[in-house]
């Protein structure tokens, strides 16, 4: 055998993906930590020395652990973040990181679109009630006609503007580094992220998280009442005490999440409200998605590995 390679995000280590017969007929060993679950860090401390290839999820990935690796050539993500990985130590140390771009682009697009749609009409808390006997009732607002703010303009960002001028809506974007090349058909512009936060009635997050959370109580100030926030990008993107003040204070319609600082989560104060929608970390759990990041990945490996 070449070397180990370790395969750790759950979406991939509970099942077999026919993709992995590629590294295994290159002459790599196929290893699965800890199935179904993110390793800790001292599994990490464990099993990774020992590998020259790791397929990771979102797991953190310190360099202190990194350090420990002398074996190890290469990290590539089954998804396009990598803030997750201490990309100095892995600088310092010759390990290329890789991801895999677009390829879980459609199914988080998806399901940013999906969060919205049921925030604005209760569905969650619909379904809730009627299971437990309830017929109540809230109303709902329609879409068309209202201004989607789309913060992160890149692979999923753009698929979730076209989705959503599709559904007639009125779509703003703000991207960091602007592609003015993308020009859509229908009611589109780029524009400050300040005047997004001004004019939107839903905001949903596409971008890497800063030093300090972007939603936070300045930016939740800035926005009109009743806006509904979508975040399936990173929890570091959001304020959590802030966006509970303001769920509570009535000037959030609501919230939704598919990310959280510790997967799975503690169930704080603001999760068990029933106008914040939570799911475990979906975005790109799809089949398609599944299949597209899973060949991506590994194909990856094999280009550093060789």
């Amino acid at each position: 055998m070449k070397g180990k390679i370790a395969i750790t995000p759950r979406s991939l280590s509970i099942k077999e993906q026919p993709a992995f017969d590629d590294l295994r007929n290159a002459g790599y060993e196929v290893i699965f930590p800890t199935p179904g679950r993110q390793p800790t860090l001292q599994e990490l401390r464990e099993f990774l020395p020992s590998c020259v290839g790791y397929l990771a999820g979102v797991e953190p990935v310190p360099g202190e652990i990194l350090q420990q690796c002398p074996h190890l050539k290469v990290i590539s993500r089954n998804g396009v973040g990598v803030d997750n990985i201490d990309l100095a130590a892995a600088g310092e140390m010759g390990i290329a990181v890789e991801k895999t771009g677009a390829a879980n682009s459609r199914g988080v697009a998806e399901l940013a679109i999906t969060l919205m749609l049921s925030g604005l009409r209760s569905i969650c808390w619909s379904d809730r009630g009627v299971k437990n006997g309830a017929w109540s009732r809230q109303e709902g607002i329609e879409i068309e006609g209202r201004v989607l703010g789309v913060i992160g303009c890149g692979q999923i960002g753009k698929l979730v503007v076209l989705m959503g001028l599709g559904l007639g809506m009125r779509v703003v974007a703000f991207d960091t580094y602007q592609d003015d090349s993308f020009t859509p058909a229908g009611d589109f512009r780029f524009v400050s992220v300040e005047n997004l936060f001004s004019i939107s009635d839903v905001i949903t997050l596409h971008c890497p998280p800063g030093k300090k959370p972007l939603i936070d109580a300045e930016a939740l100030a800035q926005m009109k009442d009743g806006v509904f926030i979508v975040n399936t990008a990173r929890a570091a993107l959001v304020d959590e005490q802030a966006v509970q003040d303001a769920i509570e204070s009535g000037k959030l319609r609501g919230f939704a999440t598919d990310v959280y600082e510790h997967e799975p989560p503690e169930l704080s104060r603001l999760l068990l409200y029933d106008r914040v929608i939570t799911t475990p970390h979906i975005g790109g759990y799809t089949k398609e998605s599944v299949q597209r990041a899973t060949e991506t990945a590994v194909k990856n490996l094999l280009k550093v590995l060789g």
